[in-house]
């Protein structure tokens, strides 16, 4: 079948980087969290990019990710492994000179027997309840880690995207209380975070979502375009169904476009009946289940049925299809499956 096209705009990519850098403050270091292949849309290309705009500090998930990634930048970038040293990692974390975020003294000791000399952060739980040490576990540990040194501290905020909960004030006073005093590096906002004001940026931000054009940072430019190639065409006469199960039947003659892509590319069932695809301006409602590999689209109302069709596009980006798939835009960017062409615009300056 034909390949659909996933368009990539790196300018977009670092004008957001750029935006969220400004909100930053000039005596934070902005950096980018490219993990999950960058949300998606290709680290290898998207991390260079950000490098040559000026980060040079990077998160991903996994040592397997930061090894990957290490070959794209240049020797001064620090990578940061958010799930810090897992067995195993020891040859990635040495060899590709990686920085574990450690997440329990386990960890710490772990990383301390394997291998002493090479930097480390650490990964403060204060309150959120998933990732990091807890105070009397980071009171016990922090000593040893400091005598040789530590690169960075942070902490996650659990509903920065909600900037009038409770929750927000509560982790930053638990954070303070936690660091304040060590000479540390302090890390606490990613985008939602940058959004709350200075008091949450510290040393360094760490910017994901908002980067590739989700929220919560509603001013980012568009990034991503998932334009899906028509294989055929039909007319349906009033009274017949289109697709599995007859979930959707013509009230008129309709001409349907038969579209290659599906659930097995991340578009999402339930998207079935309850979204459109673009044509330039014009939306073309989706008919019946989405399919595997197959996608058909009411384009009764073109003139002319185009070559291909915008799932994602400047009027339908990625949280307003979350919106209709009941989930959120971080998801739909990673579901975004490997049979996509990827193609990307260089930033022009």
């Amino acid at each position: 079948m034909a390949q659909a096209n996933l368009h990539i705009d790196l300018d977009a990519v670092v004008s957001n980087w750029r935006a969220l850098d400004a909100q930053s403050g000039a005596a934070t270091r902005t950096a980018a969290v490219v993990k999950a292949d960058s949300y998606g849309l290709g680290a290898g290309r998207v991390a260079p990019a950000l490098y040559q705009a000026g980060a040079r500090d990077f998160f991903v998930a996994l040592a397997e990710e930061g090894a990957r990634l290490r070959p794209h930048l240049g020797e001064d970038a620090r990578i940061f492994i958010l799930g810090g040293h897992m067995a195993g990692d020891a040859g990635f974390l040495r060899d590709a000179r990686l920085i574990p975020m450690l997440n329990s003294a386990e960890q710490a000791q772990r990383h301390l027997q394997a291998i002493p000399e090479s930097p480390v952060g650490v990964q403060l739980d204060t309150g959120m309840n998933r990732l990091g040490m807890e105070a009397a576990e980071w009171q016990a540990t922090a000593p040893q880690l400091m005598e040789r040194g530590i690169e960075l501290v942070m902490s996650h905020l659990a509903c920065s995207d909600e900037p009038e909960h409770e929750m927000n004030a509560k982790q930053l006073a638990e954070f303070k209380r936690m660091t304040d005093g060590m000479g540390l590096n302090r890390s606490l906002a990613a985008t939602g975070g940058i959004l709350l004001g200075p008091d949450y940026h510290f040393d360094v931000t760490r910017p994901g979502i908002g980067l590739y054009g989700g929220r919560p940072f509603e001013e980012a430019r568009h990034v991503a375009t998932l334009s899906l190639p028509v294989i055929q065409t039909r007319v349906v006469q009033p009274g017949e169904t289109v697709g599995y199960g007859n979930t959707w039947t013509a009230e008129r003659e309709t001409k349907i476009a038969t579209l290659s892509a599906g659930y097995a590319d991340g578009i999402h069932r339930v998207l079935s009946n309850i979204t459109a695809l673009y044509a330039g301006d014009t939306a073309c409602p989706l008919r019946g289940r989405v399919s595997m590999d197959l996608l058909t689209v009411d384009v009764t109302d073109l003139d002319t049925v185009p070559d291909t069709l915008d799932l994602l596009g400047p009027h339908q980006g990625v949280d307003t299809l979350a919106d209709l798939a009941g989930t959120i835009g971080y998801e739909i960017l990673t579901s975004l499956g490997p049979r996509y062409a990827r193609n990307y615009a260089e930033p022009t300056g």
